[in-house]
């Protein structure tokens, strides 16, 4: 007689899907962010909307068809953001918003709050991929990427006390701390392999923690309403802004990191 197989230990439970799914994310965003110019504008416009569209289903998900009419109309501004230069376009990121405070019937702050940023963010990304280059749009996503590797890993590993149980019930000290420490070594690499300056270790650690927060943020909300993930898109993530929530915490800390203090060049 066949033995069952052993039992999965569930701090593991979700590790193949969350693999997997990685896995095919990291293929497309890698070759958008290759490419650049038009592919990684329509990615990141896509994926924005489409995070626009979660928020509006988590608020309000008895009422489906006005948020894809808000996330059809946030992809049409982004789309017309990116071919106008003109400061006068940034107030364009108010129209979804208000929009929704029109149509909500509840949990109007948070939505405003939440639709704007990720807007920005997602807006934040083309524009630092256009005006820095590859390179730091690499250093960024490898940022976030390593913290959250790293957090997900040694948080189930070692445990140990929580972060902000309230809040965000499965972060733990141990994992957050292990974040900041892979940033660091994301920023070591990058200070030997460019000619930017050692000043990239202290950032890369700023960097992480404004992921954490981008993270924390999200599960504020879905705490708020309700919900354990943003949708069912994404196999053992859930939604695009489970996923994303740690990259919209780092695009908007860079965004004003670089209009405050500039972003040095990092090619040799």
């Amino acid at each position: 007689m066949d033995s069952a197989p052993p039992p999965v230990d569930p701090r593991w439970a979700d590790l193949r899907p969350r693999a997997w799914s990685a896995a095919g994310m990291i293929l497309a965003g890698s070759a958008a962010v290759i490419a650049g110019g038009v592919w990684f504008q329509m990615a990141a416009v896509f994926v924005t909307a489409v995070m626009v569209w979660e928020i509006w289903t988590m608020i309000e998900p008895t009422r489906p068809t006005p948020g894809m009419l808000l996330a059809a109309l946030v992809a049409s501004v982004m789309s017309g953001q990116l071919t106008v230069q003109e400061p006068w376009g940034l107030l364009l990121f108010l129209v979804a918003p208000v929009a929704g405070l029109v149509a909500l019937r509840r949990e109007r702050g948070m939505w405003f709050a939440f639709a704007l940023g990720v807007q920005v963010a997602g807006w934040g990304l083309v524009a630092f991929r256009a005006e820095h280059g590859f390179l730091w749009i690499l250093w960024l996503i490898g940022v976030v990427v390593v913290t959250d590797v790293a957090g997900y890993f040694v948080g189930r590993l070692v445990g140990g006390p929580k972060f902000w149980p309230r809040v965000s019930p499965k972060k733990t000290w141990s994992g957050t701390a292990a974040g900041w420490i892979g940033a660091a070594l994301v920023g070591l690499i990058a200070h030997a392999l460019t000619r930017v300056g050692p000043e990239i270790v202290p950032l890369s650690i700023l960097l992480s923690v404004a992921s954490q927060w981008g993270d924390i943020a999200e599960s504020a909300l879905k705490r708020r309403v309700g919900v354990k993930d943003a949708s069912q898109l994404i196999p053992g993530h859930g939604g695009m802004l489970d996923r994303f929530d740690a990259m919209l915490g780092a695009s908007l800390f860079m965004l004003a990191f670089s209009a405050v203090l500039g972003v040095p060049g990092m090619a040799r």
